[in-house]
């Protein structure tokens, strides 16, 4: 009985070593998020990148505290000023988030369009999805990782403006400067997130990597470049404005166009840090009435209320960002893996 018993335990130990080996881990996108985040740090793509909005970081931020020192006496009143280079640019050289918003969803489109088109043009794939982890620890994995090395970009890259603001106009940040820095670089993430997202979509969807990075780069052309003029089109097709046009007439064709135009995630990333990088933004439409004017009160928002004022884009960054994800995430769980 005692050796029937010894082999039973016996076997159920072997049993649970197995087991060890065999099942997947919980935790499995961790472990590809950290073989990836590595894979990541070592690329050249990650110092081109760093260094590229580096050098605009500097430049950018160096020339508008420049600006606003030569016009120190008359900007000593004013609130926020250490947020001031981050808005302001100094002719020819543009703001410092107008040359951000430009260019980060070039981080997410570089980080992603290859993250499954690589690997299968590699040959790789198959045996990445028959290790003992879970199919979606894969794209969940590279996901993540990609969103990290960005979200380490952009602190790096704001740590760097801050430091250069700091030296040139001699003035430290409030702590809520410092908020709203923070609650920028969020939503900052987010918004590449939606690229990184769509781009490692279009990896699912396209064989090649070339054609993924093809099909990424034009939508981000056409929703940067030429998002203003196909909303100003499709407005004069939904509110004509003649030559003996009416004010009510010019007035919907405005907000047509601004409605319009908040269908391209740019629109709304660049409503959305206005707002939150001035407290005496007031408004996310350019289209201000008289009366408006006339009705506002002549100080700055707090955090909370200008949070208020862009929760509408803040929602819609996030859900553009989930649905490009899911999307993804769905195809590439449908798709049929050959080795």
């Amino acid at each position: 009985m005692s050796t029937g018993t010894e082999i039973r335990s016996s076997g159920a130990r072997v049993d649970r070593a197995a087991d060890r080996f065999t099942s997947p881990p919980r935790i499995g996108w961790l472990v590809v998020a950290r073989k990836e985040f590595a894979d990541h740090l070592r690329s050249a793509r990650f110092y081109v990148l760093i260094g590229l909005l580096g050098l605009v970081a500097v430049a950018t931020s160096y020339v508008a505290a420049d600006a606003i020192r030569s016009v120190a006496g008359a900007a000593s009143d004013v609130k926020s000023i250490f947020l001031k280079p981050f808005l302001f640019g100094s002719d020819p050289v543009p703001a410092f988030v107008g040359m951000i918003g430009f260019l980060v969803p070039i981080l997410g489109i570089a980080f992603g369009f290859d993250a499954i088109s690589g690997e299968r043009s590699e040959g790789t794939l198959p045996r990445l999805v028959s290790q003992p982890i879970y199919r979606d620890d894969v794209i969940n994995g590279k996901f993540a990782a990609g969103l990290a090395v960005i979200g380490l970009i952009l602190v790096a890259v704001t740590a760097l403006v801050a430091g250069v603001v700091m030296v040139r106009l001699g003035i430290p940040p409030t702590a809520e400067d410092a908020v709203r820095l923070i609650v920028w670089l969020v939503v900052s993430v987010v918004y590449v997130g939606f690229w990184l997202g769509f781009a490692t979509l279009c990896s699912v969807a396209f064989r090649r990597a070339a054609t993924a990075l093809l099909v990424a780069v034009g939508l981000w052309l056409l929703a940067t470049l030429f998002a203003s003029l196909l909303a100003t089109i499709a407005a004069g097709l939904i509110a004509p404005v003649g030559d003996d046009a009416t004010a009510a007439e010019v007035l919907a064709n405005a907000q047509a166009q601004d409605a319009l135009a908040r269908f391209a995630p740019p629109t709304l990333y660049g409503e959305a840090t206005q707002v939150i990088l001035d407290p005496s933004a007031r408004s996310t439409s350019s289209l201000l009435l008289s009366s408006q004017l006339d009705r506002a009160i002549a100080s700055v928002l707090p955090l909370d209320q200008s949070l208020l004022l862009i929760w509408v884009q803040i929602v819609a960054i996030v859900a553009l960002t989930a649905v490009s994800f899911a999307i993804a995430y769905v195809l590439f769980m449908r798709q049929e893996v050959r080795a």
